[in-house]
């Protein structure tokens, strides 16, 4: 596995995700007025809150974008959402996402527009952070990512032979990435980590496959996410303390765009989903052969089975238009 430096990452990602949105501006056609264009997430995790959020503004009125067909990472998508190539998406992680929010001015680059976080989708529902298999958690009596300060105990960790603990990361293009390369500039432990970017689901192959063969593993994970019901906190793997915090999962807009539609703030203002709900369609997703069509009747699903709180949500959004 090849280690990636991002030393110049938030630049780089900005200048691609701007060059992205003029290259779909150039290529594609113009939506038609009154069409919502709506992108997701790269992490399946929050693919039905997409299709839910998606099927609820249609019975506004509106014509929506299929999420599923403009799925981006953050370091992409907000740029595009604030420069207006898109109006929204309902995978905000904050405060994971906080940087995103400052991103032209960590990056120098200066683009027009601004974008907001609205409603809470989840209020505390993102928990992300830092494990080990609870094999080696028991044997070393770890708790702490603040122990892999000892280097004898990060080298543990160390699948490459270079004496450092290797830990299985993020995708680059999301915020978690760029907080784990914070934590390891800034923390006691830092010198003795290094962290193994890449595609997560590929990632999390590797580390299930260490956890099953019994080799100590670290690694980045996050709730809610499939990973959870194979990778157990308690039963084969361990969390740590570190300093990640708690995340609410929101929707985040175009603000000129809810300005121009107080009916869809509205909307997205109300909109909450349990997170056992979320867990328990992960789950099926991660047995496989799931497929969008599967994953929109889950969507339809979960709007029927709430049809009272939903009719309540969109009567309060048509009366703020």
């Amino acid at each position: 596995m090849t280690k990636q430096r991002r030393r110049s990452l938030i630049l780089v990602g900005a200048l691609v995700g701007l060059v992205v949105v003029a290259l779909v501006v150039i290529f594609s056609s113009e939506e038609e007025d009154g069409t919502v264009r709506m992108a997701r997430a790269n992490w399946d995790s929050g693919y039905a809150q997409a299709e839910i959020y998606a099927s609820l503004i249609e019975e506004l009125g509106y014509e929506v974008t299929d999420p599923s067909e403009h799925e981006l990472g953050p370091l992409n998508f907000y740029p595009a959402l604030r420069t207006g190539q898109y109006d929204l998406w309902a995978n905000g992680w904050f405060p994971n996402h906080d940087l995103f929010l400052d991103f032209e001015t960590a990056a120098g680059l200066s683009t027009e527009g601004e974008i907001e976080p609205v409603g809470v989708q989840v209020g505390g529902g993102g928990r992300e952070g830092y494990l080990v298999d609870k094999a080696t958690a028991d044997r070393l009596g770890l708790s702490a990512m603040s122990q892999l300060s000892d280097r004898s105990v990060a080298a543990e960790f160390d699948t490459d032979g270079d004496g450092t603990a290797d830990l299985y990361g993020c995708n680059e293009d999301w915020g978690c990435a760029q907080i784990i390369d914070g934590h390891i500039a800034d923390s006691g432990w830092g010198a003795n980590v290094e962290q193994d970017s890449g595609n997560y689901n590929d990632l999390i192959g590797e580390v299930r496959a260490r956890v099953d063969a019994g080799q100590p593993v670290l690694f980045y994970g996050w709730t809610p996410n499939w990973t959870y019901t194979v990778l157990t906190p308690g039963e084969n793997v361990v969390w740590l303390d570190s300093a990640f915090e708690v995340n609410d999962i929101r929707a985040v807009a175009n603000a000129d765009f809810l300005d121009s539609h107080p009916d869809i703030r509205s909307l997205l203002e109300q909109v909450k989903i349990d997170l056992g709900w979320i867990a328990t369609q992960n789950e099926r997703m991660a047995a496989g052969g799931y497929t969008q069509e599967h994953i929109r009747a889950d969507a339809m699903q979960w709007i029927e089975e709430n049809r009272s709180k939903v009719n309540g949500w969109l009567e309060n959004a048509r009366a703020a238009s």
